[in-house]
């Protein structure tokens, strides 16, 4: 009970620390304006018999402090403020908390390393099959697209009709004749394709034939 202690008169007063190590965790207490060690409390499980919390103020622990050569001491420390003490708890739960972390992220790594390991390489003769649902279907084949030329201004540009090719000079094929639908009149002028007339043949050289000399 820290009622018990002599609050009034402290045997000393400082400045207290906690530092880490691995896994271990130190309770320092120094000279608030040298620095210098006064006592430490090294840590190694919490809650546990390195800190203690007394019955009747959250301001005020029982810390075993070690020398080094194995002599051991149980004192009381308590703090002015009630913040402090928060912290001083709060340090010590975050670091024992990275601490348990860790051991579960090496035991995870060691079971497996310790596991059975997949065999994911070919054997020999072994082979696979792979079923790709979109493949591109070949040139020509019924039902497939080919894109069309875009042209100057971002118009797109129909292909030549089927039949003829553009810039060869052939002639386009005829227009089928049409059905004759009963009552209805089918003149020459639908039926006939106009054909161009040729243009008669120049004598290019008339006039140099007929120049003198």
């Amino acid at each position: 009970r820290a009622a018990e202690w002599q609050l009034d008169q402290p045997a000393w007063s400082g400045r207290l620390r906690i530092t880490a190590k691995g896994s271990t965790a130190f309770i320092k207490l120094e000279d608030k304006t040298s620095g210098e060690l006064f006592a430490q409390a090294p840590v190694e499980q919490f809650p546990g018999i390195a800190v203690e919390s007394v019955t009747d103020s959250s301001r005020y622990f029982v810390i075993r402090i070690e020398d080094g050569n194995g002599r051991r001491a149980f004192i009381g420390v308590g703090f002015v403020d009630r913040g402090d003490a928060f912290d001083f708890n709060v340090a010590l739960q975050d670091h024992f908390k990275w601490v348990r972390q860790q051991s579960e992220l090496a035991r995870q790594a060691q079971d497996l390393e310790q596991g059975p390991k997949l065999d994911l390489g070919f054997k020999e003769g072994q082979t696979i099959k792979l079923n790709i649902a979109n493949m591109k279907k070949k040139e020509g084949a019924p039902g497939s697209t080919r894109p069309r030329p875009a042209g100057p201004g971002g118009l797109s540009l129909l292909p030549p009709p089927p039949g003829g090719k553009s810039g060869s000079g052939e002639r386009p094929a005829s227009l089928p004749t049409p059905a004759r639908l009963p009552g209805t009149p089918i003149t020459d002028s639908l039926l006939s394709w106009p054909q161009p007339t040729a243009a008669p043949a120049a004598d290019v050289w008339g006039d140099f034939a007929k120049a003198s000399g």
